[in-house]
């Protein structure tokens, strides 16, 4: 037998047609137990509508009345035959979102949602660090989250996984093995150098465990991964709390007991309120907005804010940071070419900060750290340096290290390490640590 379902429907529709409807999802082999009005009221009459299942008018807070009714009636299903005007491409997206942060699918005349597999596989507590997308800095900021673990006593491991992971979980504990030597010849073996699970250990050195997966879905699951097998590794190195880090906009396919969601403070507002963005935001109790320089405007910033406090449904607290380079090598009184993914109107700020706190003479920043074309014709171009300081990203290693290594320069890797803007009453660890106090809370419930 099928599982139970809530029909959505709307008042622009005569309460007939809206039963025949019903009717015939039964038929279907469907078990509707009740429908939400979710607004409209043209056609309706001023009795009680009649729709063949009993019928709750969501008021104004569709959001969390069907929140609310699918715990309640414990339903696997959301069928929506509702339509425009009452609900829209945002309103449906965002009760899309509702449904599968609740385990139930979500379906309608052309579209089908399922709820992205979470299963509970950790041992030990976890916190979960997704983004909204590629170029949020969640890798930095997964790694900042396992040092402030590391620092607290809690025995971090992280679990990463990238679309250029190995083919078997791999796991990381010899920090200091990881010297461009090295990671060159991973390269020259056919290995992907810099992927998010050695960017973590490199720069968090702390124990990671890396995965690989392929595709992703809107509410960000996975096509492909071997992620569960990644966290049957992890358990062997006896964590004491596991990070469990996401890949550009796919989310990690595990029950997290807590989570940090890092959005770019450029994003489009639209993008975090509409389409699966309120999924994401429903899976994190702190979310970190990362790159507010002084270019990003307070009308954003508020909009963004807007966005964020959208839902009654959760309430996260936000972090505003940017991030300043930390080179994990001596560059004081050196002379430097740094090269980041950051873009160009970033490169007066990451000069200055690296001449006035670690003392390098930067020659020039390249920001093409990610158009290999261009990153050659720089280095061809190269003026007289000591040392080549570069983000570890996949051309870092195949394209810059070689050079270093081929010219007879020294290569010194560079951590992007996030920093809370002025004027906020906690630092970014205090505020990842009370996400880790939740997760201990959580997971010693459940």
């Amino acid at each position: 037998m099928s599982d139970k379902s809530i029909v959505l429907i709307d008042g622009e529709h005569y309460p007939p047609v809206v039963a025949r409807a019903i009717s015939m999802l039964m038929s279907s082999g469907e078990r509707p137990v009740a429908a939400l009005l979710v607004g409209g009221g043209e056609k309706l009459g001023q009795s009680d509508v009649d729709v063949g299942v009993p019928v709750e008018n969501v008021g104004d807070d569709p959001e969390v009345k069907l929140a609310e009714a699918i715990e309640r009636l414990e339903v696997t299903k959301v069928i929506d035959i509702s339509d425009e005007p009452v609900l829209g491409y945002v309103q449906r997206s965002r009760l899309a979102s509702i449904s599968l942060w609740k385990g139930a699918s979500y379906t309608g005349a052309d579209f089908a949602f399922t709820p992205p597999p979470r299963p509970r596989l950790s041992k030990v507590p976890s916190v979960s660090v997704i983004g909204t997308g590629k170029r949020t800095g969640k890798t930095a900021v997964g790694g900042a989250t396992a040092r402030a673990y590391d620092k607290a006593g809690l025995d971090p491991v992280i679990v990463a996984m990238g679309r250029g992971g190995p083919k078997d979980p791999e796991v990381i504990e010899d920090f200091e093995s990881l010297t461009p030597e090295s990671l060159l010849s991973w390269v020259e073996d056919g290995r992907h150098a810099a992927s998010d699970y050695i960017e973590d250990a490199l720069t968090a050195r702390v124990k990671a465990v890396g995965a690989w997966r392929a595709g992703g879905g809107m509410a960000g699951a996975t096509a492909h991964t071997n992620y569960e097998k990644a966290i049957e590794r992890a358990h062997d190195l006896d964590p004491g709390m596991l990070v469990c880090e996401g890949s550009g906009a796919a989310i990690p396919p595990v029950h997290c007991d807590a989570g940090v969601l890092i959005v770019n403070a450029g994003i489009d507002p639209g993008h975090l309120r509409g389409y699966f963005g309120l999924y994401r935001l429903l899976l994190a109790d702190l979310v970190v907005l990362t790159m507010v320089e002084e270019s990003i405007s307070r009308g954003q910033l508020a909009a963004l804010d807007s966005c964020i406090r959208s839902s009654p449904l959760n309430e996260p607290k936000v972090a505003q940071t940017r991030f300043r380079p930390a080179p994990l090598g001596e560059v004081s009184g050196k002379k430097v070419w740094f090269a980041t993914t950051a873009p160009k109107e970033a490169g007066e700020v990451l000069k200055r900060h690296l001449e006035e706190k670690f003392e390098a003479k930067v020659t020039s920043i390249s920001h093409s750290l990610a158009d290999r074309a261009k990153l050659k014709e720089e280095l061809s171009e190269l003026p007289d340096v000591d040392v080549l300081a570069v983000e570890l990203k996949a051309a870092a290693v195949d394209i810059v290290t070689k050079f270093g290594i081929e010219n007879d320069i020294e290569v010194v890797y560079v951590d992007n390490q996030p920093e809370i803007v002025s004027g906020r009453e906690s630092t970014l660890d205090e505020l990842l640590l009370e996400v880790a106090g939740l997760a201990k809370e959580r997971f010693s419930t459940q």
